[in-house]
């Protein structure tokens, strides 16, 4: 009986244990579950692709799966400051242009800026916060006002992507959240790193600056972790939906060599920024230290053209001096209203004196003369003779006419006294002539045939000429935006050697001046000797 007892007893004892094993079981698996319905699904199922090249020269240096089309996220941004850029420079419209914010771009999805409907702000703040936050409203406030419609702008994108040579790309939005057909690659985001490089270096700081001013306030980068823990990096662009994971386009520049690099697919901001890390140090690794630069050529401007957009004009949002926006309209003439030719039996040019006659008589009752136009197939034709012998008749009675007006109104003269035959004085202005001396013979130059490019900058005086040269080269790399198309030369004077760049317009060169002066760059504009 006792070991009955005993046997009864001992599941008693042991049930807590095993329901303590399940409890635990069961908590693991419901923490489990959670973490999974918490984090990005998209981010765990979204396929990865790489992509690095050396930037001088566009050498690909690795790649993976760097064709295949896939969700950009904010890497859309890029083309959508690549275009305003582009509008600035071409005078579409100016940084300080207020622009006025539509429902559509305030209601935007985040990550935002917090724009209000109605609310105005300078087309500068979009660009910043468009760079460094990724604010959605603001890429679509900038696309609503270039194009008139994020719609219009989107196919502005993709045509530009087009010309850049981004063939795989097709854009639906000036964001980058998650549409169907908007899609892109590792590769054509890579091409598109490297033209916001080289075609506005003038911008590319934005993508560089670890928080920005933008406007209504102050946000920071989201790429700024990378920026902050690897030597060398200086941009570009972030992105992050579910469907796409975690992206990004990252430039990194050490000594005299600069790669670019692309993640699509990242699982998490960590894992991808580590990711662009080693894809950076494989690119120095096999990017050779010397190379040529070798920058893209910058696709034509063609603004709106073909679009089929409709622009109203910038009116009171427009500052005093600043640029307002193109207007395109839609419905033009599409035959030009010009004047038909003169024909060949034309009348002979009348008198001044009847023109004036004509207009000091004319009267509301006076008949109207049609000029002849050429004949058509309408019209019955004229026969030349009587016609010319019509316009003979009338000009000679108008001209009877006036000369009888003339003699009427004219005074009666007095009758002179006669002073005998005396030679009459030589005209003042004849003698004056044959006084003066002739003006000696002028030796006139070669005028300059480069538009008016004879002003230069001095950037320094330097003991060796390589110095200067390499000066020159350094300077020339960091303000290609005003230096491009000038000519670097060292000249040698007793003091050293002068280091200027030359065949500039006076106005670029003070620009230059201006832009490297802020950049604590010595300079100097240099005149016309």
């Amino acid at each position: 009986m006792a070991d009955i007892v005993q046997v009864k007893r001992t599941p008693l004892i042991r049930a807590p244990r095993a329901f303590s094993r399940l409890g635990r079981w069961v908590l693991g698996l419901v923490i489990f579950l959670s973490m999974v319905a918490t984090a990005p699904p998209g981010a765990m199922a979204a396929p990865y692709a790489a992509m690095v090249i050396d930037a001088r020269t566009g050498e690909v240096l690795h790649s993976r799966n760097a064709d295949t089309r896939l969700h950009p996220a904010s890497l859309t941004k890029m083309m959508t400051l690549y275009i305003a850029f582009e509008a600035v420079r071409n005078g579409e419209i100016s940084l300080d242009t207020k622009v006025k914010i539509s429902r559509n771009a305030a209601s935007e999805q985040p990550s935002k800026l917090g724009l209000k409907t109605g609310q105005r702000i300078a087309f500068r703040y979009l660009i910043r916060a468009a760079a460094v936050k990724s604010a959605n409203d603001a890429a679509t406030a900038i696309g609503e006002t270039l194009a008139g419609s994020e719609a219009a702008f989107a196919r502005r994108m993709t045509r530009t992507a087009k010309a850049l040579g981004m063939s795989r790309t097709t854009f639906k939005n000036a964001h980058g959240l998650t549409q169907k057909g908007h899609m892109s690659t590792a590769r054509d985001m890579t091409t598109l790193g490297r033209h916001l490089l080289y075609d506005y270096p003038e911008y590319y700081n934005l993508f560089s600056r670890r928080s920005t001013d933008a406007g209504v306030r102050k946000v920071p980068n989201t790429n700024r972790r990378l920026l902050a823990a690897y030597r060398g990096a200086d941009g570009i662009k972030t992105g992050y939906t579910r469907a796409a994971g975690f992206n990004l386009v990252a430039s990194a520049e050490r000594g005299n060599e600069r790669v670019i690099a692309t993640v699509f697919g990242g699982k998490s901001s960590t894992s991808r920024n580590a990711k662009v890390a080693e894809l950076l140090d494989l690119g120095f690794r096999r990017a050779p230290s010397r190379a040529k630069l070798r920058r893209p050529a910058r696709p034509p401007y063609q603004g709106n053209r073909g679009l089929g957009t409709q622009l109203a004009s910038a009116g009171d949002s427009t500052p005093n001096g600043a640029a307002g926006k193109t207007i395109r309209v839609s419905g033009l003439v599409k035959t030009s209203l010009r004047p038909k030719g003169r024909p060949a039996s034309a009348a002979p040019e009348v008198p001044t004196l009847l023109a004036e006659a004509q207009t000091d008589t004319a009267t509301v009752d006076a008949p109207t003369i049609e000029t002849p136009t050429a004949p058509s197939e309408a019209a019955p034709k004229l026969d030349r003779d009587v016609l010319q012998a019509s316009i003979t008749a009338a000009i000679a009675e108008a001209e009877v006419i006036a000369a009888v007006a003339e003699q009427a109104s004219a005074p009666i003269a007095k009758p002179r006294p006669f002073v005998g035959l005396r030679p009459m004085a030589r005209p003042a202005r004849l003698a004056e002539n044959q006084t003066t001396a002739e003006p000696e013979p002028v030796v006139v130059t070669r005028l300059s045939t480069s538009g008016g490019r004879y002003w230069g900058i001095n950037v320094g005086r330097y003991g060796s000429r390589y110095q200067a040269e390499k000066v020159l080269l350094r300077t020339a790399l960091a303000e290609m935006a005003t230096l491009d198309g000038s000519l670097r030369k060292v000249v040698r004077t007793p003091r050293g050697f002068d280091a200027n760049f030359l065949g500039m317009t006076k106005e670029s060169a003070a620009l230059a001046c201006r832009r490297l002066s802020a950049r604590n760059i010595t300079c100097e504009t240099v005149g016309p000797s």
